[in-house]
């Protein structure tokens, strides 16, 4: 019934091997597949491996991800991991305050402030000795501002905080509020401000990256610009070079996003404090000719100085808004009456 084929010679190869000398040589045949032949960049091997193991990108992570995507609950793996991202992503979604922009943060108002001390440490530390006194007259001047914009700072979110102030002797052109309540001015942004409504603008913003948590959500980036980077690595990019692709299209935007939004909050809170919106446009064409030669916008964490105030001129019908619904006009029309007055008497 079942017939027995012979094997294939024709398929097979004759070798030769040796027998002892009493008999003759014979010839034996074994399959071919046995003895193909190796490929040349198979039989040379470079350091730990073949050489063709150089051109796999990212190596042990690739083989990971590769043998990730064989197995059989690939797709049912990646569609848990997705769910949980999304669910754990809508449910940290939050409003930023006074401009509504929705935005993701993890990190808590305790957590930002906690991490925040470390840099005010740094900045006394640095400064030692160059902090001026309280009773020094740009020292008032600052805490005048201040203690005029805190109630409407407060009101969106910052209250309990132990606010401070400290001016530093220093020429640098600069201010900022670090998380917690702690406000930190340069003498060399002053001679820019001009006067109490300059320096209103520059609190003013300072002070709305703290009501909007920007330092928060910044942190909460980190984790999506890490794996970024490691996304990045996987197609032979360094680290170095896909940190800076990652902030020229990631966080330079962002962090434009933020001074913009930080523009508009710290306009809205000057007007209610009864300081001119229209300084903070004026503060900021003062200090487009005092920074000329600075980089492109787009190269920049920062908008220019001519694109902020462009910005601001189109915010102060709403800022006018904002002065009108508080007590600032009833005070500016007694200003008024007031000068009316004065007016009236020189001319006697």
């Amino acid at each position: 019934m079942f017939r027995i084929r012979p094997p294939l010679r024709a398929f097979q190869i004759p070798v030769r091997t040796r027998q002892p000398t009493s008999r003759p040589s014979q010839t034996q045949f074994q399959p071919l597949r046995s003895h193909a032949q190796r490929r040349y960049y198979e039989q040379q091997s470079f350091g730990r491996g073949p050489r063709y193991q150089r051109f796999m990108p990212a190596g042990r992570l690739y083989g990971l991800l590769v043998r990730w995507y064989g197995r059989p609950t690939f797709y049912r793996d990646v569609g848990i991991i997705s769910a949980g991202a999304g669910g754990i992503y809508i449910y940290n979604l939050e409003e930023v305050p006074v401009s509504g922009r929705r935005r993701f943060n993890i990190i808590s108002p305790g957590m930002e402030e906690m991490m925040g001390k470390a840099t005010v440490d740094q900045v006394r530390e640095e400064y030692q000795g160059k902090i001026l006194p309280d009773y020094d007259p740009r020292v008032r001047s600052v805490k005048k501002v201040l203690q005029r914009l805190l109630p409407f700072a407060e009101g969106e979110g910052l209250k309990e905080l132990e606010w401070e102030v400290a001016v530093i002797d220093s020429p640098e052109q600069n201010a900022f509020v670090a998380p917690g309540g702690k406000v930190f001015v340069f003498t060399g942004i002053l001679p820019l401000c001009e006067d109490e409504n300059g320096i209103a603008a520059v609190l003013g913003h300072e002070i709305a990256h703290v009501v909007a948590h920007h330092t928060a959500e910044r942190m909460s980036q980190a984790p999506l610009i890490l794996l970024g980077c490691i996304a990045l690595s996987m197609f032979d990019v360094s680290f170095y070079s896909g940190k800076m692709l990652l902030d020229l299209f990631l966080s330079m935007p962002a962090s434009r996003k933020h001074e913009a939004e930080a523009d508009f909050i710290g306009l809205m809170m000057m007007a209610q404090g009864c300081y001119r919106p229209e300084a903070a446009m004026d503060f900021w064409a003062r200090m487009e000719k005092a920074g000329k030669g600075a980089p492109p916008e787009i190269l920049s964490t920062h908008p220019s100085n001519h694109n902020r105030e462009e910005k601001i001129r189109e915010w102060l019908p709403k800022a006018q808004e904002k002065a009108e619904e508080s007590d600032c006009s009833m005070t500016g029309k007694f200003a008024n009456d007031f000068t009316s007055a004065l007016g009236g008497f020189g001319r006697w």
